[in-house]
């Protein structure tokens, strides 16, 4: 492996570890673990671990090592409320040009083609990145990039929970898509919107479950 690329190789290792739960939330993200699993000097762990934490799928306190991000039921309310501001406001930008990117068509004829019960959620999120990066706006784009971490790891927990079907994700994905080609603005905001929160009350339900189980025990 090239040691230039090296770095970005771990990274992307360790975001696939984290966001299909071979690290699962809290646990801890070590430079000697890091070192040692992927055979790479510690600097090079280190910045593996860096990136991860300016992407928000590690949190780090001080003098502490980097654990996998937890997010808890106030910061899924808060995350899901930005996700669908920007994401909304991009799609109802992107209808107004009247032209579906090529990325996310690609997407959503890729997320068509899969078995009602396999993972969804990297197909999702290039979907979701691709309408947003299409649109006109230049700064939505920079916002929906710091969120990004986060949102793939809410994203990640509603495939793995099986909290909504391909088919049903596919079906308000195609509606959103031809809002978008109809130049229907309004309806395209609403529809993407509307998708999202929808993401978000299935996860809280199941966090409140979750939650509920663990104190009858």
């Amino acid at each position: 492996m090239d040691a230039a690329m090296r770095p970005d190789a771990v990274v992307a290792s360790l975001r696939d570890a984290i966001l299909t739960g071979v690290l699962p939330p809290g646990d801890a993200v070590t430079e000697a673990l890091v070192s040692e699993s992927y055979r790479v000097a510690r600097p090079t762990a280190r910045i593996a671990i860096d990136r991860l934490v300016a992407d928000g799928l590690l949190e780090r306190e001080p003098h502490h090592a980097a654990r996998v991000r937890r997010l808890g039921r106030d910061d899924l309310v808060d995350l899901f409320a930005a996700r669908a501001a920007v994401e909304s406001a991009a799609v109802e930008l992107l209808a107004g040009t009247a032209a579906v990117p090529d990325a996310a068509s690609a997407a959503h004829e890729r997320l068509s083609a899969l078995d009602a019960d396999a993972s969804y959620w990297a197909i999702d999120i290039a979907f979701h990145r691709a309408l947003v990066q299409g649109s006109p706006s230049t700064r939505l784009p920079r916002l929906h990039d710091q969120l990004m971490g986060e949102i793939e790891l809410a994203i990640a927990q509603v495939d793995a929970h099986r909290l909504r079907s391909t088919r049903e994700v596919v079906a308000e994905h195609g509606r959103i898509l031809d809002a978008v080609a109809a130049g229907d603005t309004a309806l395209a905001e609403h529809l993407t919107r509307s998708h999202i929160l929808a993401s978000r009350d299935r996860l809280l339900a199941h966090y409140d479950a979750h939650l509920e189980t663990l104190h009858e025990r």
